[in-house]
């Protein structure tokens, strides 16, 4: 019979002598071995944690889950903006803003990656970042970025890109205060300047800060908030660009309008949406990617995404309750655009607080951006006497700058809120000031106005002395899709 199928595993083919030397043998080898395994297991357990410690590792749910937030996000502007807006203005100029919506995203999409990511989230200064990841230095699948939570990380790429599709919608919103009546060209170079000057120093002013490891002890915390934006060492609570976003773009939309002029007619002919299906249709798509707008602010998939992703549901539902109601007491029929601008009224002032307030917070929010929004769209605008052709500033900056200062008061622990937070000890601190908070949310709120409006201001003037704002009364007349782009939406 052959030894290899022998159940002594051959062992047979062998004599008593030899077979018991070999035996022998092959213990005192295995007993070798594993002296020197045991003496190595803690060299080598001690090598492991080292690596681990130098090179953490993200979770894969952390990633997945923010990679989707960072497409509901691009959702959210295309198409969602764009049919939102495309909607709401005239058939003839439907096209212009469809176009200036995919190119301003596009650009700044660019602009993001050249140098905007690296002023908005690297160190430098209070209120502008340095140069660490111009032309994406740096910026590989090796890189890691912090959280909100010690000791865990996230592929930088990820919160990149997720950062980087903020940045295009708060320029892509901007559009809808002057639509009707800008030059295309105009329009790309005024996205230029005020990128770099009011939006990239406001998003490191609100947001950036070393990351939650470094506050290791209570010395440690000065040396930190040195190194913060300005804002974000002052306590200012922003959860997803309550400032940052809607503020910010709002003022530079009324700047705009003021500088741009009033389109021909207004006040006297009868400027009506074109589609109000469409802007029901891109409400509804800004609705859903805003889930990943301020539930992947998180930073990790964890409670408090769930936390802002519920809050998120309840207050735009409130939000479009609470117009509908006002509306129809006022005027007496409730209508398919008031429901629809309810909606991303409620959107807006949620999400300053969305991973700050309980869900009867997030209710009285969205409830009372509903009503108040609703007057910033009639009797404020007329006080303000500007043509803010799609109402950017009396939902977005009227809702913002609410939301801001009712994050102050429902962020409080007395009132189902989170506190603010402690990174040292990982808790919520033990005492909360509303008074001191709002008044915190204020100087944000005011910080934005001056920055943006500013900004705007300059770019604005840069822009009419240059390339020139406004097209000809002519071609405004005839609409923007034939005279600046050659194309109609409809085919008669």
């Amino acid at each position: 019979m052959d030894p290899r199928l022998r159940g002594d595993g051959g062992m047979g083919a062998f004599g008593d002598a030899e077979r018991e030397r070999a035996v022998t043998m092959f213990r005192k080898t295995s007993l070798a071995i594993t002296a020197l395994l045991a003496l190595a297991t803690p060299a080598l357990a001690f090598a492991q944690d080292a690596a681990a410690a130098a090179a953490p590792v993200a979770n894969k749910g952390d990633i997945a889950w923010l990679l989707v937030c960072a497409a509901l996000v691009i959702f959210m502007t295309l198409p969602g903006l764009a049919l939102f807006y495309g909607g709401l203005v005239r058939s003839k100029n439907v096209l212009s803003v469809l176009i200036q919506t995919l190119i301003v995203f596009s650009l700044v999409a660019i602009l993001w990656a050249l140098y905007g990511y690296s002023l908005a989230f690297t160190p430098g200064n209070a209120f502008i970042g340095g140069f660490d990841r111009v032309f994406a230095k740096g910026l590989d699948a090796t890189a890691m970025g912090a959280t909100f939570t010690k000791g865990v990380y996230i592929p930088e790429l990820v919160f990149f890109v997720f950062q980087g599709a903020f940045a295009c919608i708060t320029c892509a919103l901007i559009i809808g205060a002057f639509a009707e009546r800008v030059k295309f060209a105009g329009v790309l170079v005024f996205t230029v300047l005020w990128f770099t000057f009011a939006y990239t120093p406001m998003a490191h002013m609100v947001w950036f800060f070393p990351g939650p490891d470094a506050f290791t002890s209570n010395d440690a915390v000065p040396g930190v908030l040195a190194q913060s934006g300005f804002l974000f060492a002052r306590g200012a609570l922003d959860f997803a660009g309550g400032t940052v976003v809607h503020i910010n773009a709002a003022i530079a939309g009324l700047v705009g309008s003021y500088v741009i002029g009033k389109r021909v007619g207004y006040g006297r002919e009868a400027i009506k949406p074109h589609n109000l299906t469409q802007t029901m249709v891109g409400a509804s798509i800004l609705w859903v990617g805003w889930f990943g707008f301020n539930a992947g602010s998180a930073l990790e998939a964890n409670a408090v995404a769930a936390q802002a992703f519920v809050n998120t549901f309840l207050a735009t539902a409130a939000a479009v309750l609470g117009w509908t109601a006002v509306e129809w007491l006022s005027k007496g029929k409730p209508s398919m655009l008031g429901a629809a601008s309810g909606a991303v009224a409620g959107l807006v002032a949620i999400t300053p607080a969305a991973g700050f307030v309980g869900l009867c917070g997030a209710i009285i929010i969205g409830a009372l951006a509903g009503a108040v929004c609703l007057w910033g769209v009639n009797g404020l605008k007329r006080l303000l006497g500007a043509d803010d052709a799609l109402d950017v500033f009396g939902v977005h900056g009227v809702g913002g700058i609410l939301g801001a200062l009712l994050t102050g008061v429902f962020a409080s622990p007395s009132l189902g809120g989170a506190g603010i937070w402690d990174y040292v000890t990982e808790t919520a601190l033990p005492e909360y000031s509303i008074a001191s908070q709002v008044w915190i949310q204020l100087q944000g709120v005011l910080v934005t106005v001056v920055v943006s409006g500013v900004v705007a201001l300059i770019s604005f003037l840069i822009v009419k002395y240059t390339v020139g704002l406004r097209v000809s009364e002519e071609s405004e007349r005839e609409g923007l899709d034939i005279t600046s782009h050659g194309e109609s939406a409809y085919e008669n």
